[in-house]
C-alpha cells in the first residue's frame, strides 16, 4: 500500500451495467487520488432468489414494482469487462479490486486476476461456505461487518482460520478450534483487516457508533478499518482519527442517476475532498511522540519567558520579586531559576526590561 490508511473507492454497482460509466469511475477515483477501485462481481441468479425484497432505500431509488432480482440483472457487467477495467486501472495507475457475491463469481475472479486481498461484504459474513472459500484462496481478507454481533464477527473469524490452516471437515467446532488455536490467531492478526459498517443507506449519524472501531481491535486484535454508507466525507475523515486502516466510501458520476446506490454515493469533486481530508489527517496523526518540531522551533524564543529585570538593578544589589519579573522573549535565563535567583547579588548592572544574565 502507498499510503498508511489505504482509501477505497467504491464504485460497487454505480456503472449501471455500463463499462464505458464503468471506465469513467475508474478515471474519477484515479484523479481523487484513492489507491483502489472497487467494484461488484455476482450473478443475479446466483444472488437473490424470485422471492426476494428489495431494501427500503431501494425500493425509494429503484422502481418499486420491480424485484431485487429483476433490479440485480440491470446492474451486472459481463465478465469479459473485467478485464477491460482491470488493464484501464492498470493505466491509470489506480488499484483494482471486484467483491465477489457468489462462488462462482469469487472462482471467476481468482482464476482471472491477482489480487493481493478480497473483500468479504456485510452480507456475506454469515455465508460460511462463501466466507471458506475466500480464506482458502490465502489472500488477505477486508471482512465488512455491518449488521453483525462481535459473536457473529468470532464465528466468521472461525472459518476463516479454519481455512488459512488448510484444514479439512469443516463445522461448528473445527471452526471453533482453528479460531482458539495459536496459529489461527495469528494468520488472523496477519491477514484480516475488520470495517466497522452500518448497513444503511444512507447511515445516521447517531448509527455510526465510530467507537466500534476500538471495540474490534481490543476484542480481535486485528487492523480495522471503516466501510462508510453516511452522507458526506465528515464520518470517514473522522475514522481515520480513529485508526481505520482502511476507509471504503461509496462514489458515482451523478447522485441524480437512476439506481440503488447513487444518491447515498460521493460525486467525483466530494470524492478529492475526502481524500485529501484523510491524506491531511494521516499527515497530522504522526509518530506520536512528544518532542518540538522543526517549525516550532523558531518560535521558542518568541512565545516562551525568561527572568528580566523590572527595574533598574544595580551590581551588588539584592534580586528579589520587587526587581525581578517574566517576560518575553524566551531566549534568556529560564523562569524555573526565579526562586533560587531571589535573594542573591546581582554580579552587574541591569536596566529596567533586560534580560537577566546570572
Amino acid at each position: 500500500m502507498k499510503n498508511s490508511i489505504h482509501i477505497i473507492a467504491e464504485a460497487g454497482v454505480n456503472h449501471n451495467g455500463s463499462i464505458d460509466m464503468a471506465i469513467e469511475l475508474v478515471d474519477a477515483a484515479a484523479k481523487a487520488g484513492a489507491d483502489t477501485v472497487k467494484f461488484q462481481t455476482f450473478k443475479a441468479e446466483n444472488l437473490a432468489s424470485t422471492v426476494a425484497e428489495k431494501a427500503d432505500y431501494q425500493k425509494v431509488t429503484t422502481d418499486s414494482a420491480e424485484s431485487q432480482l429483476e433490479m440485480l440483472k440491470k446492474l451486472e457487467l459481463p465478465l469479459e469487462d473485467y478485464e477491460r477495467l482491470n488493464q484501464h486501472c492498470k493505466v491509470r495507475n489506480i488499484e483494482f479490486l471486484s467483491t465477489a457475491f457468489d462462488l462462482d463469481s469469487l472462482h471467476f475472479l481468482l482464476e482471472s486476476f491477482s489480487f493481493p486481498s478480497l473483500k468479504i461484504p456485510s452480507g456475506e459474513l454469515t455465508n460460511a461456505p462463501f466466507v471458506l472459500e475466500n480464506a482458502r484462496s490465502n489472500k488477505d481478507l477486508i471482512v465488512s461487518t455491518g449488521m453483525a454481533s462481535l459473536g457473529e464477527i468470532e464465528r466468521a473469524l472461525g472459518v476463516i482460520a479454519f481455512g488459512y490452516l488448510g484444514l479439512d471437515d469443516p463445522c461448528e467446532s473445527s471452526f471453533y478450534n482453528a479460531y482458539r488455536s495459536t496459529e489461527g490467531q495469528l494468520l488472523i492478526r496477519e491477514k484480516v483487516t475488520l470495517l466497522h459498517c452500518t448497513t444503511e443507506y444512507p447511515a445516521p449519524f447517531n448509527e455510526v457508533n465510530l467507537n466500534v472501531l476500538d471495540t474490534l481491535k481490543a476484542a480481535f486484535a486485528t487492523k480495522v478499518g471503516y466501510s462508510d454508507h453516511t452522507s458526506g466525507i465528515a464520518i470517514p475523515v473522522a475514522s481515520a482519527a480513529k485508526g481505520a486502516s482502511i476507509i471504503e466510501k461509496h462514489f458515482t458520476l451523478d447522485k441524480s442517476l437512476p439506481g440503488p446506490d447513487h444518491k447515498a454515493s460521493l460525486e467525483p469533486d466530494e470524492l478529492k475532498r475526502m481524500v485529501d481530508s484523510i491524506r491531511q489527517v494521516e499527515l497530522a496523526l504522526g509518530t506520536g511522540l512528544k518532542a518540538t518540531s522543526e517549525s516550532e522551533k523558531k518560535n521558542i524564543h518568541i512565545a516562551r519567558k525568561s527572568l528580566v529585570a523590572t527595574q533598574n538593578i544595580a551590581a551588588g544589589d539584592l534580586l528579589s520579586s520587587t526587581n525581578l519579573g517574566i517576560k518575553r522573549p524566551g531566549n534568556g535565563m529560564d523562569p524555573y531559576k526565579y526562586w533560587e535567583s531571589i535573594g542573591k547579588e546581582s554580579s552587574r548592572g541591569y536596566g529596567e526590561g533586560d534580560l537577566i544574565e546570572e
